[in-house]
Formats: C-alpha cells, structure tokens, sequence
C-alpha cells in the first residue's frame, strides 16, 4: 500500500507551527503585556517566567521552516517572495527580543532601551506573523509553480488586520500564562486584564470569520457549497464556551483553567484556518501534491525526523517540568 507522505507530511508541519504558536505564543504575548506594566519589579518576574523556556519554544519556528524547505519546496518559490518583507521583518523582530533576553538584566543605564526592545521585537515579530496568515488566506498569485504577484500583495486591509487578531491571541495567552506562574498582585492585575482580552479575543475571531466569509470567495465556497459546513459548526461554538469558561475561571480565581482554555481557543482558531484552505498549501492553487517534493526526498526526510522529532518533545516538556511552579519577586533572574 502506497503511503500518502504529502499528507503525513502536512500533519507534522501543521502540528509543528500550532506548537509554535502555543508556546512562543505566549511569551511574544508576555512582551505585548510589558508595555502596560512599567515598575522594574513587575517585568523581571513576567521576564523570569519565560526566561528558561523562551529559545527552546522558538525550536518549533526552525522545524516546520525546514521541513517545510525539504518536503514542499515549491512553496518556497511561491510563499517566500510573495512575503519576503514582513517575513524580514519579523527575523528582525525575534533578533530584537532575543538581545534584550540576554542585555537588560545585565544593563543598568540602557535598560529602559532593552525593556523598549522587547516590547517592539515582540510586536513586530506578532504582527508580522498575523500579516502572513491574511496573505496566505486571501490567496497568492501563482503562475505554474512560481509566484507572479506583486511584491506588496501580502499588503491589504484584511492581513493587517489578522496581524491586530494575532497581537490579541498572543496577549491572552501571556495572561493566561502569567496568572498560571505567578502570585500575590500581579497576578491580580493579570486576572483584571484577561477578561477584556478574552472578550477582545472573541470579538476578532468572530470579525475575522465574518470577514473571511464575505471577502474571500474561495473559502467562503468551501464553508458553505463543498459540504464542510458540518466540519465548521462546532468551532464558533466551542470558541463561546471556552471564551465563557476563562471568564468564569478568573472569576472564581482559578489558575490554570483561563491557560488552557485560551490555548483551546488558540486551537480552534487553527483549525478553522486548516479547514478553510485544506488541501492548498499556497491557496488558491497549489495543492499539498502539487508542491511535493520527491517520493524519495520526503521518505529519507521522514526517517530523520521521526528520530529527531521526540527528542525535541522530550526536552521541551522536560524544561516545563524542571522550571514549573510560580516565580516570585527576588528570584534569580535571567543572567
């Protein structure tokens, strides 16, 4: 029996970008949040929340670029330079939070300037990175298998307006994350803010959707004429009870519940995005088969990646392990 690697293959590239936006996720989130806490106290412990996680959650960005690289080539030659400039700018934005990690717990003087660093790498890496996910829904120009767009049609109202969704997705799950690891008034201050973002959260998913619906024809085809809409009506309402259940959670102090639940709306989110272009990778053309590379290439690729995929597993739900608990003012730092 012949294995369809293009779909297993699209299986691992898929579950390896969810987990990059489940875990980076909330630390770019934690870096949204730092514009609207200003005491030095209170950004070293939602720094030192992240501080030993960070670069190893970002390991999942590099897994599904090269198995993306290895197993649909094609879709370099199409996605890449329909978004070369804000996917730039988004390698500038995480080069940006990465030096402020390293230098404002080391700087005295220039702090301020490391604390702006990282608010700004963390805005611009999520805004871009929203920014991509509009262009890739409102389709890209192909002409055989190379892009034939021009160089600002990543640019539009609808991808600068997923780039504001992420910003709001990101925010949340930070809070979610900060109410989990820490204590005392900041955490409540992080309980205070998650039911606006939560309700912010709801209210862009359902703009987005809305606006999907209306101004993208193909996929609207596809929720409503190509018999997916049974696929489609369960997500907008688990995403209302999820969004009421974070609500209630903060409301009877809960710690871990509004984490997880943000985190399943994060899914959702997904999920809709996966059935809404399912099977293009480069919509609305190029199919998972039609930018396949090699049988042989995807097989060989495959052999290292089952051998190297559960080891990054591994070590990253080891670091949780190892630095779970809350973090508390006068804790050892970043250093």
């Amino acid at each position: 029996m012949q294995i369809d690697l293009p779909v297993i293959w699209a299986a691992i590239i898929g579950l390896g970008v969810f987990i990059y936006v489940m875990l980076d996720g909330f630390d770019l989130g934690i870096g949204l949040l730092f514009a609207f806490f200003e005491a030095k106290e209170d950004r070293d412990v939602m720094m030192n929340t992240i501080a030993p996680v960070w670069d190893g959650n970002e390991t999942f960005l590099v897994l599904g670029g090269a198995a993306l690289y290895g197993a649909f080539p094609v879709v370099y030659s199409t996605l890449l330079p329909a978004n070369y400039l804000p996917l730039i700018l988004m390698v500038v934005g995480l080069i940006f939070r990465g030096a402020a990690f390293e230098l404002r717990a080391k700087a005295k003087r220039t702090r301020p300037a490391w604390d702006l660093a990282f608010i700004a790498g963390s805005a611009l890496a999520a805004l871009c990175q929203g920014i991509v996910l509009g262009s890739l829904l409102q389709g890209t120009q192909v002409t055989g298998s190379r892009f034939s767009g021009a160089s600002f049609d990543w640019f539009s109202p609808f991808s600068v307006f997923c780039g504001f969704g992420v910003w709001v997705t990101y925010a949340a799950l930070g809070c979610g994350w900060l109410i989990l690891k820490t204590e005392g008034e900041l955490q409540r201050k992080m309980r205070v803010l998650m039911r606006p973002l939560a309700c912010a959260l709801l209210g862009m998913i359902g703009l987005i959707s809305l606006w999907t619906v209306l101004g993208l024809p193909a996929i609207s085809h596809r929720w409503f004429n190509s018999g997916n809409l049974g696929w489609f009506l369960p997500v907008p309402v688990l995403v209302l009870a999820c969004v009421w259940g974070i609500l209630r959670a903060v409301r009877r102090r809960h710690e871990a519940t509004p984490f997880v639940l943000t985190l399943a709306v994060s899914f959702l989110g997904y999920s809709g995005l996966l059935i809404s272009i399912w099977p293009h990778l480069v919509p609305p053309s190029l199919t998972i088969w039609d930018a396949a590379s090699s049988h042989a290439s995807q097989s060989f690729l495959l052999v290292g990646t089952m051998v190297a995929l559960p080891v990054i597993l591994i070590c990253n739900g080891m670091q949780y392990r190892v630095f779970r608990g809350k973090v508390r003012r006068g804790d050892v730092g970043y250093h």
